[in-house]
Formats: structure tokens, sequence, C-alpha cells
């Protein structure tokens, strides 16, 4: 599988990543033999997170000390403060049963660190980095000003940020900046949290960027194989993949929820991050999924909303989440009535 230079890193990682958010909704063993299966596929970049419940520890199941040599770790600490991200990587080291973390990166903060501070979340990765228990130190963000912002500090090694065939012309701008400081960019959100149904399309979109590499969120075998296939033979970006995107951007682009997940936990236990997009989902993937009564269920809870500002307050796009919830339920009631007349 093809390989590039991830930025200043030097690190030479495949093309295409994997990223190991979904596999923490997977069981222990399908989990291990997709990790083992993309590892044999040839990719060697993983990406994880101490957020992402048992997914470090999967990891750690799936590849032996044999194996660790030939891949390289991403994972994040979402700790605001020096000490917890040193207790953060105590437990992922333990959790990837290695003895090293090859990118530490702090996850989406919702502010920069002060890298003056010597108690601050910073401190931690430059004193991780000094003692060689982490290779390499990065930034996870979703708000593009907090982005920029870091890259022009030069103070990390590595940025992860939402890309995909849907991207603005100022994320545009914003990876050929990366290129210009010699500056990797992985590549979050590559299909938009599911909403883009033709991987295809994303896939040849980012493989124009030299200094971009995606991270696919992988749950099911058949995902794995369909990135693995597109490896093997990459899809050019001619007029037809234009025109699928231009048609995805018309349908997509603008203020719908991408599924991030920062808007939980739900004082009412409303799937947000479901929820709010589910006017997309169910004209984008196979509907009949939520139309059981469990989902029905799930969707009425919009109803119950306290209206207590979590999700909006933590949303990096700044949607207004709760009027953004009635405008689905209205639109889930439409089409569930209409799928249980028939």
């Amino acid at each position: 599988m093809e390989k590039i230079r991830l930025g200043k890193t030097g690190l030479m990682v495949t093309r295409s990543g994997f990223g190991a958010l979904p596999i923490q909704r997977c069981p222990p063993q399908e989990a291990v033999s997709l990790l083992r299966g993309a590892y044999e596929g040839g990719i060697n970049f993983y990406d994880t997170a101490r957020s992402y419940s048992d997914s470090e520890e999967k990891l750690g199941m799936a590849f032996d000390a044999g194996m660790r040599k030939n891949i390289i770790i991403a994972t994040k600490s979402p700790a605001t403060t020096r000490q917890g991200v040193l207790d953060d990587v105590a437990v992922s080291l333990s959790k990837l049963k290695t003895d090293y973390i090859d990118i530490l990166q702090l996850h989406n903060p919702a502010q920069l660190p002060d890298r003056d501070d010597a108690q601050s979340s910073y401190a931690a990765l430059a004193q991780l980095k000094r003692s060689g228990v982490v290779r390499f130190i990065g930034l996870t963000q979703h708000r593009l000003d907090y982005a920029r912002q870091a890259l022009h500090d030069q103070a990390y090694d590595t940025l992860q940020f939402p890309l995909s065939s849907l991207s603005s012309d100022e994320d545009i701008a914003f990876i050929h900046e990366c290129a210009a400081a010699d500056m990797a960019l992985i590549a979050m959100k590559a299909l938009s949290g599911g909403l883009i149904t033709n991987a295809a399309t994303s896939f040849a979109f980012l493989r124009q960027f030299e200094n971009v590499v995606p991270i696919w969120g992988i749950q099911q075998r058949w995902e794995l194989d369909n990135i693995l296939q597109l490896e093997a033979c990459p899809p050019a970006l001619d007029d037809d993949m234009w025109a699928q995107i231009h048609r995805d951007r018309q349908d997509l682009m603008g203020s719908f929820c991408r599924g991030c997940g920062y808007c939980l936990p739900c004082p009412v236990d409303i799937p947000i991050n479901m929820a709010a997009r589910m006017s997309l989902l169910l004209r984008r993937s196979p509907y009949r999924t939520y139309m059981s009564d469990d989902w029905a269920e799930k969707m009425q809870r919009i109803d119950s909303c306290l209206h207590c500002g979590h999700c909006s307050d933590h949303c990096p796009y700044h949607l207004d989440t709760p009027a953004l919830l009635q405008t689905m339920l209205a639109d889930y009631r439409e089409f569930y009535a209409l799928h249980h007349a028939d």
C-alpha cells in the first residue's frame, strides 16, 4: 500500500488510516479481526482516543509486540491539565500494551492551552515528548480558527481536522497553508459522519492533497474491504466524480449535524448525534433501520428536551441543536406515519 511522509514528523504512513472510534461498538473478537484484517491489508496508521471507551484496549488485543514496530498509533487525551494528560497517557499505555505512543493529540480542546503554563495540558505533551514516551504531539480541532492558530503557533507536529469532499473553500485554503508549513493533516469525518454514501468520492477528492491522511471510521468488514479496494485501484477525480460531489454538496452543505457526539451526554438521553440528522439518514441510508419501535421511542424523547443548553454550547459547528431536533422529529413523524400506513 502506498505510503506518504506525515509532514515534519517524518513518519511514513499509509495514505489511508484506520479510524478506531467505531470499533468501540464491536464485540472484542470482531474488533480484533477487523484490526488484523487492516494490518494484513497493509494499513499501518491507527487513530484512537482515551475517550473512545474500549477502543485502545481492542488495539492492544489486536497487535502483539511483533506487530507493534510495524504500526503507528495515534491516541488522544481530553484532559485540560498537565496531570490529567499524564494520567490519561498512563492508562493509554496500559490499554494499548505498549511503552510508547507515536502521536499524542489533545482532543478538541475548547480553547488552546497556554504553552507557558507549567500545569497546562501542553506542558504534559512537551514533557512526554522529551522523555520519549511520546514521539510526536498533535491537536484535534473542529474549529478552523483554532486549527489555524495552532498551525501558526508552530507548537504541534500534527493537526487533525474534519475534511471531506464537502470541505469549503476556506478548509481547502487551510490544507494549502498546512502544506506550506510542512504540517500533515489527519482528516477526520472523511465521510461526514456517514452521510457521504459513496466513499469513492471523498477518497478521490482527498487523494489530491499530498499532506492529507484520512482516517476512515471502520466498524464492519465490508467497510474495510471497500477502503482496501479503493487503495488497490484509486478512482480518478473525473467529471462523473465531480458531478456526484456537487450533488452531495447541494444536499449536505450548510447547517447539518456531522454526528461528532460532542453534544452528549443528554440529560434526558436523546441520541442527539443521530436524531439531529435523522432526515438525512432516512434519505441517504437504509431507512427501515429507523422505522422500529425502538427508534420511534428514542425520537419521542425530543419532546422531553429540557433546553438546558448543553448540546448547543458543546456543538463545534454552532448549531441551534434544540431547534434542529424539533425539525427532525416533525420530519420523522411524517416519514414514520407514511411507512406504517403501507
